[in-house]
This record gives C-alpha cells, sequence and structure tokens, in this order.
C-alpha cells in the first residue's frame, strides 16, 4: 500500500460512449467524472480565460478529495515566453484560484522552442512562487531544460518536471526537478494523442506509480483523447494500483 496518493485522471471530463457504463447517468460530465476518477487536468485554460464563478462551480460539482490540476494559459508560456508574466498571473491565479482546496498543482507546459534562459526562467519561477504556495509542475520540450542548471532552478522553486510519453527529447520520459511530487502526462503512443497504452505497458507503469508514492504524491494523466482512449486507461490504470484520494 502506498504511503502518498496516486491521482488517476484524464485531460478534460468528456465522457466517450464506450466509457459511459464506468460512470453514474445523472449529472454533467464533471459531476460524472469526479465520482469515479479522483483527479481531472484542466486544458481548456491554455487557450482562454474562465470567469471565476465557472471555476467555482466546477470546484462545487466535486466531492471533497477530488482535485483538479491546471494548465497554465499559452499567453504567458508561448506568447510570452515566460518573460513580463506578473500581470497575466495575477489574473490567471485570481480565476483558478476559486476552485479553493480542489485546486492541486499547476502545469507550466513550455513550447518545443523555449529554451531554458537561467534569468527568464528563474524570473518566472519567483514571480510564480510569490503568487502561489501550492504545487507546479513544469512540461518542457526542448533539450535545454534537462541539464544540472536547469534541474537546480527548479528544484530550488519547487518546480516537479513532467515526465512525458512520447518523450519530446532525450530525458523528458524520467520525472524530474523537485522530488516532492511526480506527474506523468501521456499522450499515447506510438501515434501521440491517438494510441490506447497496451495492457503490459499500464502493468509496468502501475508498478512504477506503485514506487514512487512511497515516498511522494503522484498524479498521472492521460490525454490520448482525440480517439476517446484517454478514460478507458485511466479506468485500467485506476484498477491496477488502486488508487486512494
Amino acid at each position: 500500500m502506498s504511503a502518498h496518493p496516486i491521482r488517476i485522471g484524464v485531460a478534460g471530463w468528456g465522457i466517450p460512449k464506450l466509457s459511459a457504463s464506468a460512470f453514474p447517468m445523472d449529472g454533467s460530465h464533471l459531476e460524472r467524472t469526479a465520482r469515479v476518477l479522483p483527479m481531472t487536468e484542466v486544458n481548456s485554460s491554455f487557450y482562454r480565460p474562465h470567469k471565476p464563478e465557472t471555476w467555482a462551480r466546477w470546484a462545487a460539482s466535486t466531492p471533497p478529495g477530488f482535485r483538479f490540476a491546471v494548465k497554465i494559459p499559452k499567453a504567458i508560456t508561448h506568447d510570452g515566453r515566460l518573460a513580463g508574466a506578473e500581470a497575466p498571473l495575477d489574473r490567471f491565479l485570481d480565476e483558478a484560484g476559486r476552485l479553493g482546496d480542489r485546486l492541486g498543482p499547476l502545469l507550466v507546459q513550455l513550447p518545443p522552442s523555449l529554451g531554458f534562459d537561467p534569468a527568464v526562467a528563474g524570473a518566472f519561477f519567483a514571480a510564480l512562487r510569490e503568487r502561489f504556495d501550492g504545487d507546479v509542475v513544469c512540461e518542457p520540450r526542448h533539450a535545454g531544460w534537462f541539464g544540472a542548471e536547469a534541474t537546480a532552478l527548479m528544484v530550488e522553486h519547487r518546480v516537479a518536471r513532467v515526465a512525458a510519453d512520447p518523450a519530446p527529447v532525450a530525458g523528458a520520459e524520467e520525472p524530474g526537478g523537485w522530488e516532492g511530487l511526480r506527474y506523468w502526462r501521456l499522450h499515447g503512443s506510438p501515434v501521440m494523442y491517438r494510441s490506447a497504452y497496451e495492457s503490459a505497458v499500464l502493468d509496468a507503469l502501475a508498478e512504477r506509480l506503485r514506487a514512487e508514492a512511497r515516498d511522494r504524491p503522484v498524479w498521472c494523466v492521460f490525454d490520448n483523447t482525440a480517439d476517446f482512449h484517454a478514460v478507458d486507461d485511466a479506468l485500467a490504470m485506476l484498477r491496477r494500483v488502486g488508487a486512494a484520494l
């Protein structure tokens, strides 16, 4: 039995017809999802802001143990490339903060073209930490983020590096950075966003998640949503790990 929670979930909360029988029939998609899975990842916040009352409604639609991981807007990560982020961070955190105790990690996904600049990255993480004391995970997709200097900066600011599949660069398949949290994002392999995961892959990962959870909380998000495999894979993983909230 793990000493820390293992949270299994999906990107978003649409329930495909093939998996609908695993969920209660009444309620919104979010309400139905939250009765079965312990978390979900909000990706829509990457593309557009949501009204504070929307975040509050989402929180009220879920049971006390449920958690949302929330993706930081691309206006900060991709358009602004982490520079001058103070004002947009204030707006985003004011909105997402309405999740209250349902708020889990913030996800900082970086564009593949964004290399590691210690001055820019350091200023961004410092600004984020001045405003937010909860968990933060980062999914870099440029090789420059996997060296010792970048790792040390993430450790300093308590930022866990995501383990991604497929790995965009060497090293990205393994979690890193701050060791107080482990976070997997599974996009589907071999065809990104479309492939389901084979049973043997899920078996091996479940064993890894249980081992990691002896020392720290573990999150595992299935993002292979294009052909509706994410929910089925999440349910299969949940059965394997016996995840507890």
